[in-house]
């Protein structure tokens, strides 16, 4: 009798657990039908209310406007941003890390702090001084120069991440190496960095995100919109003088919302394994 007792308690609690795990779903994923929805209506059918299911598909015409009306050029802007100074600044950090840590540079843990210190202050306070030198270079509202800041800035963090890594690493495989005539870029290149595919494509896809999601320098540091980033973009159409309707803008939205989400996808398992390594570390 107990033995059944403890039975019906411990079936009663998973389909509790399993009611309230289908709920959190359903909440959580109730803004996303409500965004596919009005991505098929049209103008007309939003005015009726955007809880009304619409009476026309006209999905494709939503993604058409909002791709010719302004999120094109920021479209194609920002995968360049995002990948070019994601790659570039992981790279780097990689160099940085595999010099402090396993060439063991002189002051190295003084290099490796100077470096982290971009970490230290909020992103705001470079706000000034940023936009009053990239005017007196000649970088204000150019792609280089808004390439050259997203690199920098993610330059810090993605520096801790490989540093961390390539301590863990054994030395017995840089020592084996080295016997064997390998030369200082041949570890890093053909024996480190083969290693260190799950970190380095996890910080590959949290700098892009970083990039992509980038609403305030893209404001401050461009205004042309040949090199406005996509969220400047997006926001242009939702302004006053934008000549966008409701279901456009949200198709853009939707649209905006793509890449991310697919990149997440396909390296969900570096991602994953790229943080099980920054924990053990």
């Amino acid at each position: 009798m107990e033995r059944a007792s403890g039975t019906q308690s411990g079936d009663r609690r998973k389909t509790i657990l399993s009611g309230a795990m289908l709920a959190v779903t359903l909440v959580w994923l109730s803004p996303m039908a409500f965004l596919l929805m009005n991505t098929l209506k049209t103008a007309t059918d939003y005015t009726r209310g955007p809880l009304k299911l619409p009476t026309s598909f006209n999905l494709f015409h939503n993604i058409a406007n909002a791709w010719a009306q302004g999120i094109q050029s920021g479209f194609i802007n920002s995968l360049l941003y995002g990948a070019a100074s994601s790659l570039t600044a992981v790279l780097l950090a990689a160099f940085a890390a595999y010099g402090i840590v396993r060439l063991k540079l002189p002051r190295g843990l003084g290099w490796f702090l100077f470096i982290y210190s971009g970490t230290i202050f909020p992103l705001q306070m470079y706000l000034i001084p940023l936009f009053k030198s990239y005017i007196a270079l000649g970088l204000y509202d150019t792609k280089l120069g808004l390439f050259a800041f997203y690199t920098a800035i993610c330059i810090p963090f993605a520096t801790f991440v490989m540093r961390g890594f390539f301590l863990t690493v054994p030395w017995d495989i840089q020592e084996a190496a080295e016997m064997d005539g390998a030369s200082s870029w041949e570890v890093f290149w053909k024996i480190m960095m083969p290693l260190a595919k799950a970190p380095f494509l996890m910080l590959t896809l949290v700098q892009f995100t970083w990039v992509w999601n980038d609403l305030l320098f893209g404001m401050i540091l461009v205004r042309s919109p040949d090199a406005r980033p996509v969220q400047v973009a997006l926001l242009g159409m939702q302004s006053l003088y934008g000549q966008a309707d409701a279901p456009t803008i949200i198709t853009a939205t939707l649209i905006v919302s793509l890449p991310t989400l697919i990149l997440f996808l396909m390296l969900q398992k570096h991602f994953v394994r790229g943080l099980a390594l920054g924990a053990a570390n």
